[in-house]
C-alpha cells in the first residue's frame, strides 16, 4: 500500500470531516522510519467541538431501544469484515504488527468482541424490580476514550461497542503513533447507521487532547487503556470533575508452571503469551515461575522454543515479530536487556543488539533471562517487549509471593494438574488467570487489580461500566 492511502485530512465530528487548526503529527512506519501519514495535531477547541456534538446527539441515542442499537453494532461489526485486510494493512503499517496477526488479533477479535456485545441487548436486566423500588439502568451520558498503540481497533471497540449498546455517546481519541483505524472505525460507523454526533474522532496528543477530554466538564466518563503513569494523571485531572473513571492499566503477569505441569506446554504457552506483538501487550506473561528443581529443564524447552519467533519484515506472512511500535520504544526495551545483564541476570536468548539482517528499522531481539532475582527492575517493571524472565521458587508459596510482588495485577497464567492449578489460580491477586491455556471468553471480565487499574471490560461487567443505576420508590 503506498502512503496516500493513510491520508488523514480532518478529526470526525458530528458525522462529517473537521480540518484541523493547528498542524499535524506525522504517523512513522516503525519498520521503515518512513512517514505513512499525518493526522491533524487537536486542540482543546477541537475537542469543545466534539463534546457539543456528542452531548446534542445523546437524547435521541439514548431513547433508542436497546435491541435497535444492537442491530446497529450488528452492522457495525459486519462492516469492519468487510473492510478487514484495510485495516489489517494500516495497523502493519502504522505500528509494526506482524500482517498475520493483524488480520487476527488486531482485526477478526474486535468483530468477535462487537457481536459478543450486540447480544447482550435481549437478556441484561436493563430493569428490576427490588421490594417496592424499580431499578432502572440509564445511560451515563458523554464518554471520553482514550487508547494505545498496540492494538489500536481492538482497544476502542472494547470501549465503543458497550457504550453505544448502553446508549451513550463518545469522544475518541486515538493514539498519536496509531490513528490510522479511527477513521476507517468512523467511516464504518456511519454506515452502520450511527448518527452523527454519536461517534467523534479527535487526533492528537495525549498532553493536550487527553487532558482536555479528561478535565471536560460535559465529558460524564473517562474510559482509557495505557500506561499506568497515564492512568494517574487522567485520574487525578478527571477528578476535579468528579466524572467516572475506568482504567485499563500496566501489567505484569507471572505464568507460574507447577511441579505437575505439562512441562513443555506450559512453556510454549508462556512463551507466547510473552512475544505475541512483540511482547507489547499490557495482559502478557512476562514473568516464567518454575520450580528451582526443573529451572535447566524450561530454560532448555524455552531456548528451543525461541527458535519459532522470527523477527523481521512485518509485510512477511512468515514472520512472528516486527519491529516495536517506535524507536523510542525499542530504545526502552533495550535499554532493560541491558539493565538485566548488569544486574547479574543469565542471558539464555537474545540479548541488546540489533537482530541480525536488520541494521535499521525498531527491531529487538525476542530475549529471555534465566535465574532472575524476582526483585530485580527487569521482574518488577514493565518492559513491554520480548523480554522473558525465568524465576526459579523453592515451593508453591514462594511462587504466589512473587506472583502477586509487583505493583501491578492485570493477568497471570498457572500450569499443573487441573485442581491444583485452580487452587493456585484463586491465590493470585489479579483480574484474570488462564488456567492451562484457557481460551479467552469475550464473555468474561477483564480488568485489573492494584495499579493494573479500575473497572472491567467485556461481557456484561464491560456494559455495566457505562451505565448509571437510578432507583425509582413506589
Amino acid at each position: 500500500m503506498t502512503p496516500s492511502t493513510y491520508t488523514v485530512t480532518g478529526h470526525w465530528i458530528g458525522g462529517e470531516t473537521v480540518a484541523g487548526t493547528a498542524g499535524t503529527l506525522p504517523v512513522v512506519n516503525p519498520a521503515t522510519g518512513e512517514v505513512v501519514a499525518e493526522t491533524p495535531a487537536g486542540t482543546a477547541a477541537d475537542v469543545d467541538r466534539a463534546v457539543a456534538a456528542a452531548r446534542a446527539a445523546f437524547p435521541a441515542w439514548a431513547a433508542t431501544t436497546p435491541q435497535h442499537r444492537a442491530d446497529v453494532l450488528r452492522r457495525l461489526g459486519a462492516g469492519l469484515g468487510a473492510r478487514q485486510e484495510e485495516i489489517a494493512q494500516a495497523i502493519t503499517a502504522e505500528m509494526g504488527s506482524p500482517i498475520g496477526m493483524s488480520r487476527t488479533a488486531q482485526v477478526a477479535f474486535p468483530a468477535a468482541v462487537v457481536e459478543s456485545v450486540a447480544g447482550l441487548a435481549d437478556d441484561f436486566a436493563w430493569t428490576e424490580e427490588v421490594g417496592n423500588s424499580l431499578i432502572v439502568r440509564e445511560p451515563i451520558g458523554v464518554v471520553g476514550a482514550i487508547t494505545p498503540w498496540n492494538f489500536p481497533l481492538q482497544q476502542i471497540v472494547s470501549k465503543l461497542a458497550p457504550a453505544l449498546l448502553a446508549g451513550n455517546t463518545m469522544v475518541f481519541k486515538p493514539s498519536e503513533n496509531a490513528p490510522l483505524t479511527a477513521r476507517i472505525l468512523a467511516e464504518v460507523a456511519a454506515d452502520a447507521g450511527v448518527p452523527a454526533g454519536v461517534f467523534n474522532v479527535v487526533y492528537g496528543t495525549g498532553a493536550v487532547v487527553g487532558e482536555a477530554i479528561s478535565a471536560h466538564p460535559d465529558i460524564d466518563m473517562v474510559s482509557f487503556t495505557g500506561s499506568t503513569r497515564a492512568g494517574k494523571r487522567i485520574g487525578a485531572v478527571a477528578a476535579e470533575t468528579v466524572k467516572r473513571v475506568a482504567l485499563e492499566l500496566g501489567g505484569k503477569g507471572a505464568n507460574i508452571i507447577l511441579d505437575d505441569a505439562d512441562l513443555p506446554e506450559a512453556v510454549n504457552r508462556g512463551l507466547m503469551m510473552s512475544f505475541t506483538n512483540g511482547g507489547q501487550v499490557c495482559g502478557a506473561w512476562p514473568r516464567m515461575l518454575v520450580p528451582a528443581s526443573r529451572q535447566d529443564e524450561v530454560v532448555a524447552l524455552a531456548v528451543e522454543a525461541a527458535k519459532q519467533y522470527t523477527v523481521g519484515d512485518p509485510t512477511d506472512e512468515a514472520i512472528r515479530i516486527g519491529p516495536m511500535a517506535s524507536e523510542a520504544h525499542r530504545e526502552k526495551v533495550v535499554g532493560y536487556i541491558e539493565r538485566g545483564i548488569a544486574d547479574g541476570a543469565r542471558l539464555v536468548v537474545g540479548g541488546p543488539d540489533r537482530p541480525e539482517g536488520l541494521p535499521t528499522g525498531a527491531y529487538v531481539q525476542p530475549t529471555i533471562f534465566a535465574d532472575v532475582d524476582p526483585t530485580s527492575p527487569i521482574a518488577q517493571e514493565e518492559i513491554f517487549g520480548p523480554v522473558l524472565t525465568i524465576i526459579p521458587y523453592a515451593d508453591e508459596d514462594e511462587a504466589v509471593a512473587i506472583a502477586n510482588s509487583t505493583p501491578y495485577g492485570l493477568t497471570s497464567g498457572v500450569f499443573g494438574e487441573p485442581e491444583h492449578a485452580l487452587a493456585v489460580a484463586r491465590r493470585l491477586r489479579v483480574g484474570q488467570v488462564d488456567v492451562n491455556a484457557g481460551h479467552w471468553n469475550p464473555l468474561a471480565p477483564f480488568g485489573g487489580y492494584k495499579q493494573s487499574g479500575n473497572g472491567r471490560e467485556f461481557g456484561r461487567f464491560g456494559l455495566e461500566e457505562f451505565l448509571e443505576t437510578k432507583s425509582i420508590q413506589r
